[in-house]
């Protein structure tokens, strides 16, 4: 396989370090980046916290009326997610972080991949050099930190750039995998979750060294091929995609929050509805059909859930958009353990009706 050389790039606690750069006098201070529910008073979950609130079992997920608890004695600060100023600042150091790459994966407002190949000329002192020169050039311009891991593949380099937050620079080169690995709790694997943890904790396997003596099968036996595969190749550090450019994502979505978390198929299939109307009249108005149609979750702890479908032919039809929507709906009921909070609805894959020809504005 060709040897590579790839960063992943992550901004330190993403929103709440955007807060401190916009208001300089909250810095030092606890600070909770907080979304607000439609209900009013404290209901709604910590978007992100940065380390000082981290310290006190503030995170992600966490209800704000539990993270103002564990703050009470503290210097704290809770603010509401601004996600325009978010996407502003984003789009700003991912404008700075594409011009250091061969290859620029976009994954999200705070992270990207790079493949820094042939700019590094497959060194790894140069891609040393790099990273700290791109760092630089992000707090110069920005004022944020991010953390950078730079490694042969994405899955190290992701698990790198973890590995000394905030403002860290992780190098992890071919011959340092296995020691790099060795020590790490499974977990710090992407993709591995509390579930596949507390398995793995009933055998006693707790880091990523024990983790790498089970053989394929039995983790396949366990998990199933495609999981099993990849746990046992992510211990080895193996992997092999690519870093490739990301299309833009064009569509058109609407998203609500409930008026109370709820699992029952009636009240959610209402909001779904209202949603699918409102998305409809937006196509119409743009002379689009859509092809592909899509429902989110946002559960109570913020994670989320994803369910699409793509048609045989487009279609600009309310009537479908619901009926569609509303399968959809219901096979993702199907295995919800969760209340929901938020649910959202998406439309893409467009063409033009009668000939229109430009798609603008969408996000």
């Amino acid at each position: 396989m060709e040897k590579r050389i790839v960063f992943h790039i992550d901004f330190d606690y993403f929103y709440a370090q955007c807060e401190e750069i916009r208001n300089s006098k909250i810095k030092g201070k606890c600070v909770a980046v907080c979304i607000f529910s439609d209900r009013g008073g404290d209901s709604g979950a910590i978007a992100t916290a940065n380390y000082n609130a981290r310290k006190f079992g503030v995170k992600s997920g966490i209800p704000i009326m539990l993270a103002k608890n564990k703050l009470k004695e503290q210097d704290a600060v809770f603010l509401p997610a601004d996600f325009d100023y978010y996407s502003d600042m984003s789009s700003k150091g991912m404008e700075i972080i594409e011009k250091y790459a061969d290859v620029f994966e976009y994954v999200g407002r705070d992270e990207a991949y790079l493949d820094v190949t042939k700019k590094t000329e497959m060194s790894f002192d140069n891609a040393e050099h790099l990273a700290q020169q791109l760092k630089n050039e992000i707090r110069n311009s920005l004022k944020l930190t991010c953390s950078i891991g730079i490694s042969p593949n994405k899955l190290l380099s992701k698990i790198a750039s973890d590995f000394k937050k905030p403002d860290g620079l992780t190098t992890v080169k071919p011959e340092q995998v296995e020691q790099f690995l060795s020590p790490l709790k499974i977990r710090e694997i992407p993709g591995i979750g509390k579930k596949t943890e507390d398995v793995f904790t009933q055998m006693d396997i707790h880091i990523i060294e024990e983790l790498r003596k089970i053989d394929v099968f039995d983790l396949n036996k366990m998990f199933g091929r495609k999981t099993g595969g990849y746990i046992f190749n992510s211990a080895k550090g193996i992997d092999t995609e690519i870093v490739k450019e990301r299309p833009p994502t064009i569509q058109f979505s609407k998203i609500v929050t409930l008026k109370k978390n709820s699992k029952e198929l009636e009240f959610l299939q209402g909001n779904v509805n209202e949603l699918c109307a409102q998305l409809n009249k937006l196509a119409i108005n743009d002379n689009k059909m859509y092809r592909s149609i899509g429902i989110q979750f946002v559960n109570e702890d913020l994670s989320t859930k994803t369910k699409s479908r793509m048609l045989k032919n487009p279609v600009n039809s309310e009537e479908e958009l619901k009926k569609v929507a509303n399968q959809l709906l219901e096979e993702a009921l199907t295995e919800q353990v969760m209340l929901v909070r938020r649910i959202g609805v998406r439309i893409s894959e467009f063409s033009d009706v009668e000939g229109q020809s430009s798609i603008t504005n969408y996000f």
